[in-house]
Order: structure tokens, then C-alpha cells, then sequence
């Protein structure tokens, strides 16, 4: 068997996806699986008792919202009861940052990559700091979220229906020559996303008012193309899974209690460990004994060779998490040890326009005892409060172990 064979197959599968924001929709009207009494959530699967603060926040709001409870202590019996399901969002081809929850109600972008005709979905972003994906569900939370759905989300689903999409992968190339990372720094891409809705929402919302109100919150949201990037990475990573005898990496997923991830070579078996505490530059009157666990959906960017991985070409980014521009240099250099290749379309100025370090091999993650780094904001260990930091973290190494193990035993390589 030639490793080397399929992860060349993987990456350039990865390399080679073309995702386009097509439109949105109700979630339940497009994501593969989900029903009524379903909620998805970030990372692998967990169940209530086992759930992080924020995670269990967010569930709350989600109810509250869906108009499934009338309160948090209504909602938390519901979710204690066993009534309403839990599942990862990525058993769904759909991701969500930081708790990640996605409600049946809730509009989706659809991201089509149109090289290998597959759809993946994420939510709207609700901008930083007391939101729902941080565990906040608070009335004010709750009011936003509706505004999202009846005005937000509407108008730009015209403006991207009359665009005709918009292509990602070429929004993010340009975004990393502008100093952006993908992940956590998204103010150039957050930018050219809102340039090129602007003029179509102008022509398409329903009054000048609504045009007004929609572009003033997509320009102050410097996430706002965060939910489609994501949902772009999976459409490029779901790419390159399935791929026999590939030790390439095709998920990195968190939710507060455990991180996992998923081999491309090795089906969709999750190998979990529990989820570290992210080394971060807090908020005033918070300190690391606040914190949560790493949570998210959103290191499928550093999974398709962004993000954290591409750190070096966003050095303003250190002056967000802490540390200075060299870090942000060396994390990238570290990335190129343990990936098997280096993009084609993504490339980092600072390194003389290098492609970003990409493809995820626990070969070489093992060997070289080097865990993939991950730039990430924190939320608050308790459900209701919101962000309280950002920071980085590196992934457990005995995730990458376990994997290598199960890959030599599938693949004989065991003695």
C-alpha cells in the first residue's frame, strides 16, 4: 500500500475545492439528518451530563429561541429529559464555531464545493463577545438571534442569490496577502465579503432602511465571513475523506469537554481525548480559572491548512491572543513539520509567498511530537456569560496516537 499515494490524492482533493456561497435556507429544509427535536452542536459527540457550560447555554437559548421553552429552567428540563437529540454538526456536512449549536429554525449558509458537488452548511455569526455559540442566552441574545432571522439573513441571502455566489477560496487568497489568518483574524476577509453583498443588497433589500441596518452589521462584524469560511474548509476537507490508506487528518473538532478528530483513511470513526485549556490573553476581571475547555468546529480551518497553520502572514493577530509576530512566524514553520503538503492557492507573503502548510499527518505529528496549533477565543466555563479571552492551544497528542494505532491494526502494520 502506498500512504504517500493517497495522501498526495487527499490533499490535492483539498487543494483543488471550490467552495461558493450559494445562498441560505432553514436548516431543516437542507442539512442532511436533522429533525425537529434535534439539535447539532461543535465536536465530537457528547451527551448532556458531559456537556461544557457554554455548550448547555447555547442548547438553552436554541430552545428558547425554536420556541420549544419559554425559560432556561423549562429549557434544561427539556434537555435533561432525553426529548430533544444531540449530534455532532459534522455527522450533518455542517459547522459551527464555539459551541457550535445549529436549531432546525435556524437559516444556514449553503456552501457548495462545486469541484466535487458537495454542500456544506453553518450558521449566521453574531459578532464577538455575549453570544449564543459562547453559552450566552440572555434577552437581549435571544433578540439579536431574531433580528438575524427575519432581517439579516433574509437580505443576504438575496444579495447572494443575485450575485450568483461567491467564491471562497478565492476571497481567503486574497484575505492572507492582506493580513489575515482565516481563523481568528478575518478583518480583510470580513471586508471583502461585505464589498461584494453590498451593492447587491443595496438592490435587493426590501427598503433603503433594511440595506442601511445590514451592511452597518456586517462592516462592524470583523467575523462576519467567519460561519461561510468554515463551512468552505469542510467542503474542502470532506474532499479528501474516505481516501483508503490516507493518514491524512480530515477533522478537528472540539466542544468543551473533548477534542477529536477524524482520519481520512480510517472512516468515520472519532479519536477523542479531553480538550485542553487554551493558553490566552484575557478579558479585564477574567483569568484562566473562568475558562473553558477548547471548544468549536472552527479548527476546520487550521484542518484545511488556515488558520493557526497560516499564522505567519497575520502578525497583528499576536496583539489579539498574546505573544509577539515571531510566534505567529514559528507556529507557521512548525505546521510545515507535521503537513504533507503546501497549498496551492493559499500562499503567506512573509514567506516569500510559501503555500500555507497543509494536510494534517499523524505520521509526522507523531514522530515528531509537534500537536497542530489552533488560534481560538474562550468562553466562560459557565452557561449565560459569553467570551472572556483568545488565545492558542496545541490539540492532545494521544488523539494522533490512538489514530496511528488503529491505522497500523486496520491496515496490518500491527505486529
Amino acid at each position: 500500500m502506498d500512504i504517500d499515494k493517497a495522501n498526495t490524492e487527499v490533499t490535492q482533493r483539498m487543494m483543488d475545492a471550490r467552495p461558493i456561497a450559494t445562498t441560505l435556507a432553514k436548516a431543516i429544509e437542507v442539512v442532511p439528518g436533522l429533525h425537529e427535536n434535534m439539535l447539532l452542536h461543535a465536536g465530537p459527540p457528547v451527551t448532556w451530563e458531559r456537556m461544557s457550560g457554554p455548550m448547555r447555554g447555547a442548547m438553552m437559548g436554541a430552545l428558547i429561541f425554536e420556541g420549544k421553552a419559554k425559560n432556561a429552567d423549562e429549557a434544561e428540563r427539556m434537555l435533561k429529559s432525553g426529548k430533544i437529540e444531540f449530534s455532532p454538526c459534522h455527522e450533518h456536512m455542517s459547522v459551527g464555531p464555539m459551541a457550535g449549536v445549529i436549531s432546525p429554525s435556524m437559516l444556514v449558509y449553503v456552501v457548495e464545493n462545486q469541484t466535487h458537488q458537495i454542500k456544506c452548511f453553518s450558521n449566521l455569526n453574531e459578532g464577538r463577545g455575549k453570544v449564543l455559540r459562547m453559552g450566552a442566552y440572555s434577552p437581549e441574545v435571544l433578540e439579536k438571534l431574531r433580528w438575524m432571522e427575519s432581517t439579516l439573513g433574509p437580505t443576504i441571502r438575496a444579495a447572494l442569490e443575485a450575485i450568483g455566489g461567491i467564491d471562497l477560496r478565492a476571497l481567503l487568497a486574497k484575505a492572507l496577502q492582506m493580513g489575515d489568518d482565516g481563523h481568528n483574524r478575518l478583518d480583510a476577509a470580513s471586508v471583502l465579503w461585505t464589498s461584494q453583498l453590498a451593492p447587491y443588497i443595496a438592490k435587493t433589500a426590501r427598503d433603503s432602511a433594511t440595506a442601511f441596518e445590514v451592511i452597518k452589521s456586517l462592516g462592524e462584524n470583523a467575523l462576519s465571513v467567519l460561519n461561510p469560511v468554515m463551512a468552505g474548509c469542510k467542503s474542502m476537507t470532506a474532499a479528501g475523506h474516505g481516501v483508503e490508506g490516507s493518514t491524512i487528518v480530515s477533522i478537528m473538532a472540539r466542544n468543551g469537554t473533548d477534542f477529536g478528530i477524524k482520519v481520512s483513511g480510517l472512516g468515520d470513526r472519532w479519536f477523542t481525548a479531553p480538550s485542553p485549556i487554551v493558553k490566552a490573553l484575557y478579558f479585564p476581571g477574567f483569568t484562566e480559572a473562568d475558562a473553558c475547555r477548547d471548544i468549536g468546529d472552527s479548527v476546520i480551518t487550521e484542518t484545511a491548512g488556515i488558520g493557526g497553520f497560516a499564522m505567519a502572514g497575520a502578525p497583528a493577530l499576536v496583539t489579539f491572543i498574546g505573544g509577539v509576530p515571531r510566534d505567529a512566524i514559528n507556529t507557521t514553520l512548525d505546521m510545515y513539520e507535521i503537513t504533507f503538503a503546501e497549498h496551492k492557492q493559499f500562499s503567506i507573503p512573509y514567506l516569500d509567498f510559501r503555500g500555507t502548510p497543509t494536510g494534517i499527518d499523524i505520521r509526522k505529528v507523531v514522530e515528531k511530537q509537534i500537536a497542530p496549533r489552533v488560534n481560538t477565543g474562550v468562553a466562560h466555563k459557565d452557561p449565560g456569560v459569553g467570551q472572556v479571552g483568545a488565545g492558542v492551544v496545541s490539540a492532545p497528542m494521544s488523539v494522533f496516537e490512538d489514530a496511528l494505532v488503529a491505522f497500523a491494526e486496520t491496515y496490518g502494520f500491527a505486529s
